[in-house]
């Protein structure tokens, strides 16, 4: 990222936003994917933003935002369910590479909560590790469920949501960044067909109201 790089969670989320619209608008700019900034950022890095989200081949980040080299810190797991692995990634992209954002990006269709979902339904889970990814998915659907919510899409959203939650509970020092305005963390979910992204659930100043 350029000397400019957002210094606020607001600045971060508006410059991830704009991209986005660039995106679905069909007019992206391509930002920071030059030689010589490839060059200048052998001995560094300083992203504005941790993206946590699905390992979906479809939610490529620095494309579905319009963004470069450099600018993302990028954590990915099938149905971004988080452990100890990806906890301490998000950690160090915070409190080390100093991010003022956490973005926790889920999708519609998604195949780890559908696979939970099913799970609650036929009492069939998936074998090997897969099956340790859809037990992460499953207190989502329990919560979903539990408020009369049955469609994929809007237990997506509750497990953004629960995730969000998640991240600062279970993490002491993303909980103390969130708590000094050093950072805050947002749920948003990606449409597949339109690429477009909704606000979903948010920890800090952005700006944006979760809709």
């Amino acid at each position: 990222m350029s000397d400019d790089a957002p210094a606020t969670p607001a600045e971060a989320y508006d410059l991830l936003v704009q991209g986005n619209r660039r995106f679905v608008d069909g007019s992206p700019q391509h930002p920071n994917q030059d030689a010589d900034l490839r060059t200048s950022l052998a001995s560094g890095q300083r992203p504005f933003a941790v993206l946590f989200g699905c390992s979906d081949s479809r939610l490529a980040a620095e494309i579905i935002f319009d963004r470069g080299l450099g600018d993302l810190f990028v954590v990915r797991t099938a149905g971004h369910v988080a452990g100890a692995e990806s906890l301490g990634s998000i950690e160090y992209g915070v409190n080390v590479l100093g991010a003022p954002l956490v973005v926790v990006l889920g999708h519609d269709s998604c195949g780890a909560v559908t696979a939970a979902s099913n799970a609650y339904t036929d009492g069939n889970s998936p074998t090997g590790f897969v099956r340790d990814v859809v037990e992460r998915v499953y207190p989502s659907v329990l919560s979903a469920r539990a408020a009369g919510t049955t469609e994929v899409d809007e237990i997506v959203d509750e497990h953004i949501r629960q995730t969000v939650d998640f991240l600062p509970e279970r993490s002491v020092a993303l909980a103390e960044r969130a708590r000094e305005g050093k950072c805050a963390i947002v749920g948003l979910s990606y449409k597949l067909s339109e690429g477009t992204v909704r606000l979903v659930a948010s920890r800090g100043p952005i700006g944006e109201q979760a809709g």
